[in-house]
């Protein structure tokens, strides 16, 4: 079980001095656990996060403080990602947990190696339910079983260690392959109907105006005579 080193935190205590100094606050709680503020080194956490993940116990000691508990939520800093606040959910002894573990793909699939399949992953977490000392840090389903086109992988094709029930629907599906299909240009024939009205009428529009620069002299002539018979 991997140990963080934890020390309670003075609420007074200013939170942006805290971190430059290379600690975050935290706070544990849980049914029988009051919540309580806590402060641990940054990097003690990211390697507790990286080896527990959010579904295997840790251990939280310091003085006055020995609890086991579950990472439950962390916030990161939007520009650096570390890690600035960190929620542990205080588990009881000898109580089954239910949790989301996730998936970890292995292997490879013959069917996007020799065929030219498509991988989909569907699921990255499983839900399932163990006492605290049988949670696994992760499932692994082997991708190997995804042969031919249109083979899928369901939850049961995972192995689970002793002691885990799984909570989520057998059938579901983890992960399948499709044939790549090429997509398909329609090209229809010319609407030559379309064509011959637009001809049309673009002649019968240089007809007319065509109608209307010849008549142009013919109604100036008319006009100059009625101004001379003034």
């Amino acid at each position: 079980m991997f140990k963080l080193k934890v020390e309670k935190r003075d609420l007074k205590e200013s939170v942006d001095a805290l971190r430059k100094s290379g600690k975050m606050p935290a706070v544990f709680y849980g049914p029988k656990e009051a919540s309580t503020p806590i402060k641990l080194p940054v990097v003690e956490f990211k390697k507790a996060l990286k080896t527990a993940g959010e579904s295997t116990v840790v251990s939280l000691e310091g003085a006055g403080i020995e609890v086991d508990v579950l990472i439950h939520a962390f916030d990161l800093d939007p520009v650096t990602d570390v890690p600035i606040h960190a929620d542990f959910y205080a588990i009881e002894k000898g109580k089954k947990l239910v949790v989301d573990v996730p998936v970890e793909f292995i292997g490879s699939s013959p069917a996007v190696k020799d065929l030219g399949a498509v991988l989909v992953k569907v699921m990255h977490e499983i839900k399932i339910e163990a006492l605290p000392k049988d949670l696994p840090h992760k499932l692994e389903i082997d991708l190997a079983g995804l042969v031919a086109f249109d083979s899928v992988l369901t939850i049961k094709d995972i192995k689970l260690p002793a002691g885990v029930e799984l909570k989520d629907k057998p059938e579901e599906v983890v992960a399948s392959v499709y044939e790549p299909k090429e997509e398909v240009v329609e090209t229809g024939p010319a609407d030559l109907s379309a064509i011959e009205v637009e001809k049309k009428g673009k002649e019968a529009k240089e007809g007319a105006e065509g109608e209307a620069a010849a008549d142009a002299p013919a109604k100036e002539e008319k006009k100059e005579k009625k101004e001379d018979k003034k």
